[in-house]
């Protein structure tokens, strides 16, 4: 049985639970890894998407690489990177992570992109020439790539997989009641296909994905994205509590417990899934390191 929600006020809204606060960031290695970002013109959604556990990470030499700009083709309700028109596609992007992988000595980088449905193949080339770049360079260093939907591409997908990443990332987000009014652009099934014919087109990859919670969900419809996700036949799962980024988003419904991910967490696990990272402030590549070496990359 879940534990009880917790009942939310006004000054709910402006006073996290305590289990949500984090150490505003500003270490050396933080400092650091900001100036080197803005020398090679390289985006990072810890930043983008306001993450709260970008002071750790960055402390830890970790960050999540955005590729293809920071202006996304869709307008999710949850989302905090900017939408609109993005700028054109740049061909050395690629070769630019991979030299700032290179010196900050990454064991695991994670790459993700904006929504680029401007693109023929979504910016799926990209992708793969991040993989190759880092793997010529580093390659005992594992690549996990968290991709968009390339509006049911295989031939995107196909392009992408054919770089072999260690991990192939696709976020499924939400409960499928709820993708009309928090990702009027996503499709639920669209996301489990993706996540099934990314298993098909490379048995050896590790596939992964991840639910946030809090914006309307019932628990029931929780438990349902966990199942279709192991349909999917889906290896790592993340949990993570949903976190407003300004009053134009959706509002928070519920926050929920950390006893409550814990007991998500147990729930994945029991149904077959290799790693379960569930706790309020789980993002999709939180202590992704620990994530792959987990489930044996």
């Amino acid at each position: 049985m879940a534990a009880p929600l917790v009942q939310l006020t006004r000054e709910a809204f402006t006073r996290k639970p305590t289990w949500l606060k984090v150490t505003a960031p500003g270490g050396p290695s933080y400092l650091h890894i900001q100036k080197m970002m803005r020398e090679l013109n390289l985006h990072t959604v810890c930043e983008e998407a306001r993450c709260p556990n970008i002071g750790e990470c960055w402390e830890h030499k970790a960050a999540t690489f955005m590729i293809l700009g920071d202006v996304c083709t869709r307008n999710c309700a949850y989302c905090a990177v900017s939408h609109g028109t993005p700028k054109a596609f740049d061909p050395a992007e690629p070769v630019r992570l991979a030299e700032a992988v290179a010196l900050m000595g990454l064991e695991h980088v994670v790459i993700t992109s904006v929504d680029r449905d401007d693109l023929e193949n979504g910016g799926a080339e990209a992708f793969a020439g991040c993989i190759t770049e880092i793997k010529r360079r580093l390659p005992e260093t594992s690549v996990e790539v968290l991709i968009p939907d390339f509006k049911g591409s295989e031939r995107a997908l196909r392009i992408v997989m054919d770089a072999k990443p260690d991990i192939l990332n696709h976020n499924l987000e939400t409960a499928e009641r709820l993708y009309r009014l928090a990702r009027p652009g996503g499709r639920y099934e669209r996301a489990l296909a993706l996540l099934a014919n990314a298993r098909a087109m490379d048995a050896n990859a590790l596939t992964k994905s991840g639910i946030i919670l809090g914006m309307g969900e019932e628990w029931d419809e929780i438990i349902t994205c966990l199942r279709d996700l192991r349909r999917s036949d889906v290896n790592i799962v993340t949990l993570g509590q949903y976190l407003r980024p300004s009053d134009g988003h959706l509002p928070v419904v519920r926050y929920y417990t950390p006893d409550e991910f814990t007991e998500l967490g147990e729930i994945g696990k029991d149904m077959g899934f290799t790693h379960v990272q569930s706790s309020p402030l789980t993002r999709s590549s939180y202590h992704a390191w620990e994530q792959a070496r987990s489930a044996g990359v």
